[in-house]
């Protein structure tokens, strides 16, 4: 069983910045965060594999980036330039031994 714990949501204004973190029991190869907004499905945000390889959704490209830290077993989403469109519940996602798992996800709402 894997848990992963997020943190770091919160409340900001239209432009500002955020940061998400997510901590893992151990170190996951294939990592991301999905995001869902109020009436819409859950989607991808972005993800990280092995040390740096990183893919961003189109609407995110340029204003988010992840990182990882491989010696706290942690990845962090910064995000700038924050839109009312991001507002959503982040959920941290890690894929282990064929199984997905996901955190409880943290709140973000940018106001406009």
């Amino acid at each position: 069983q894997v848990q992963l714990v997020e943190s770091g949501g919160g409340l900001v204004q239209h432009g500002g910045s955020l940061r998400l973190s997510c901590a893992s029991p151990l170190y996951i190869y294939a990592m991301g965060w999905y995001r869902q907004s109020p009436g819409k499905e859950r989607e991808l945000v972005t993800t990280i594999t092995g040390g740096s390889r990183s893919y961003y959704a189109d609407s995110v490209k340029g204003r988010f980036t992840i990182s990882r830290d491989t010696t706290k077993n942690t990845v962090t989403l910064q995000m700038n330039s924050l839109k009312p469109e991001d507002t959503a519940v982040y959920y941290c996602y890690a894929k282990y031994a064929g199984i997905d798992y996901w955190g409880k996800g943290t709140l973000v709402t940018v106001s406009s």
